[in-house]
């Protein structure tokens, strides 16, 4: 009997579901939402959350930690810098999945593992033209292609 065997599988080896789970992680990491499988978000959802917690802490032993489960000093930065301080009043539960429903080819359940708190949209300023020449912002226009020479018969 399997008492108190939490972790799941995955149809992997040991070395390659850690790997799998640590570039989910990262992905997660860079792109603040990942759409994978129901099973895999499950498997990398507790993942995600140590990694916070050792982005909380801060120290150098923590990063040193962060880096050696994820294997990217640029992800471990962004952490550090970006994710953690996000959730630095909440004491647990930093992702959610949402499910999406079956995947086309496989009918495999997929979901969207995403942080909880995510920064918003960043909106730029348009700059309006005052009309004093040409706009930085307007392409050239492209010279129109010479017309194709007609058959003779």
């Amino acid at each position: 009997m399997r008492h108190r065997q939490n972790t799941t599988k995955l149809g992997r080896t040991s070395q390659h579901r850690d790997s799998m789970l640590a570039n989910l992680v990262g992905s997660l990491i860079r792109h603040e939402r990942v759409r994978t499988t129901v099973s895999r978000a499950k498997a990398a959802r507790p993942v995600a959350e140590k990694l916070v917690t050792l982005g909380k802490k801060g120290t150098l032993h923590h990063r040193r930690q962060a880096i050696s489960a994820l294997h990217e000093t640029d992800l471990v930065h962004k952490l550090f810098a970006e994710i953690a301080p996000r959730f630095k009043d909440r004491a647990g539960g930093y992702t959610r999945i949402l499910r999406l429903g079956y995947r086309q080819g496989d009918a495999a359940p997929t979901a969207l593992l995403e942080w909880v708190v995510r920064p918003a949209p960043v909106v730029e300023d348009v700059v309006e033209n005052s009309g004093k020449g040409k706009s930085k912002d307007t392409k050239a226009e492209k010279p129109a292609k010479p017309a194709k020479p007609e058959k003779k018969k």
